[in-house]
């Protein structure tokens, strides 16, 4: 089992994360459905809030390059959130660039670590809005 395996299984049966560096932090399982594959993927992102939606920074810690899932969910932006014990449909929606600046700081605000990552890359980080579901 990974590492991302692990947390991934740690947040689904606690409603959190219990052990390692994501203590205290706002953790959601994304499930995407592969941009080339088809197949569903999840992946353990931090979330903060806005206006009722919630919000996900493609930051890769930084990397030069955006994570898969990123790739993902701009091909098939319907995707399934998981947030403590529930499960919900959502529409994932890469914000303008004013609004993407806003929100990162705003994340960053929340998570201090992800200023680091501006700094450690050229390329702009990708702000995710996820919008939920209409029922």
């Amino acid at each position: 089992m990974g590492w991302n395996d692990d947390l991934i299984a740690d947040v689904r049966a606690n409603g959190k994360a219990t052990k390692g560096p994501f203590v205290g932090r706002d953790v959601l399982i994304l499930n995407t459905k592969g941009a080339k594959s088809g197949k569903e993927h999840a992946v353990p992102v931090v979330y903060s809030e806005d206006g009722g939606d919630l919000v996900v920074v493609a930051s890769m810690g930084g990397s030069p390059k955006n994570p898969a899932w990123f790739h993902n969910l701009k091909a098939n932006p319907d995707v399934m959130i998981e947030t403590g014990k529930q499960r919900w449909k959502a529409k994932a929606v890469v914000t303008p660039e004013a609004e993407r600046v806003r929100l990162y700081e705003q994340h960053a605000v929340k998570n201090p670590g992800f200023r680091d990552y501006l700094k450690k890359t050229t390329r702009k980080i990708p702000v995710i809005r996820l919008k939920r579901a209409s029922a």
